[in-house]
């Protein structure tokens, strides 16, 4: 079987009936034994060239070409119901990830201090456009955040939606009753979305430009990003945390550093990395960073079986049908 497949390039889905190969040579010694002559005639001696010198014609010589073909016939017939198939790879395909973008829309996303032509929000939107780009294979979803997080888009392949509706996101209302951060609750939000698929890879981009200011110490009914942290570890969800902007203003005017060790503790927890970009370049390194951080897998290859009996009964038949007809005709014995 092994040694058929590497001559041939074929594999036999019922190698079995190949045992039938072996019922020919006890068929040819049948053969030979009822095929004796009816009439006795000299011996053929005479007509050879040690007889009366008389040559050999093509005829004589080729007189066992009928049963080789009719024997080459069965062999292919044989082989045939054999069932010879083929091998033929299929293309392999990307396995992808599960990824939720999950984007800051606070009040201070609109500031300029990133790109003098654009928003941070702007800067955070096209740099996670290209990211989605490049990721064809991917299903993934998209989670805004202020004080509360909303799905704006569930997990997809459809990135040309996904995209449009990135386009689309736009800052909360300055001072509103929406205008916070919640950084624990939109992790929170997006290992649920992961809860309910069976993705084995499941992955959080998170990009804010602010601490948690929901989940305050001591305040009841709301999520923090330790607790957060925990949920994501149990459900095996890596965050990848992304800090964007300068830092904070006080009313005063002056620049006020984040404290970032709550979203440098989540992402070391869950297997992630924390990044922080302080331009619009940085922003497009830390997407191409987390790109190359979490690459696709690639599936197990895989092969579909092409039946390739035909040519081989076409051929069996052929080589019967010729050697009846030369064995009646060209080359007939007669007694």
């Amino acid at each position: 079987m092994a040694m058929f497949e590497s001559l041939t390039g074929y594999t036999l889905r019922d190698p079995a009936l190949l045992l039938v190969l072996g019922l020919v040579p006890l068929a040819l010694w049948i053969g030979l034994r009822r095929g004796a002559p009816a009439v006795r005639f000299a011996p053929g001696g005479l007509f050879d060239d040690g007889g009366l010198g008389l040559p050999r014609t093509w005829r004589v010589r080729w007189r066992s070409l009928p049963r080789v073909l009719q024997v080459l016939g069965i062999a292919c017939v044989v082989l045939a119901f054999a069932r010879p198939a083929e091998r033929e790879a299929l293309p392999q395909r990307a396995v992808g990830l599960d990824i939720l973008l999950c984007l800051d829309t606070s009040s201070s996303m609109s500031s300029r201090d990133m790109d003098q032509r654009r928003t941070r929000l702007d800067v955070a939107r096209d740099a996670a456009a290209r990211f989605i780009e490049g990721r064809p294979h991917d299903r993934i979803g998209l989670i805004t955040f202020a004080r509360f997080p909303d799905v704006r888009c569930p997990l997809t392949l459809d990135h040309e939606a996904l995209t449009a509706i990135l386009g689309e996101v736009r800052p909360v209302e300055g001072e509103g009753p929406e205008d916070a951060t919640g950084i624990g609750t939109a992790v929170a939000r997006a290992a649920q979305v992961f809860e309910a698929g069976a993705s084995p890879s499941r992955v959080v981009i998170l990009l804010t430009d602010g601490v948690e200011n929901v989940a305050l110490q001591g305040k009841q009914g709301e999520i923090p990003p330790t607790h957060a942290a925990q949920l994501c570890e149990r459900l095996g969800v890596r965050v990848y945390g992304i800090v964007a902007g300068v830092g904070r203003r006080a009313a005063d005017g002056s620049l006020v550093a984040l404290d970032t060790q709550a979203m440098q503790d989540m992402a070391l927890r869950t297997g992630g990395t924390f990044h922080r970009a302080r331009d619009a370049d940085a922003v497009d390194r830390v997407y191409e960073r987390i790109d190359q951080l979490e690459t696709s897998a690639l599936e197990e290859p895989r092969y579909v079986l092409e039946d390739r009996y035909l040519p081989f009964l076409i051929l069996g038949l052929v080589l019967l049908a010729l050697g009846l007809v030369l064995g009646a005709t060209v080359f007939e014995v007669l007694p």
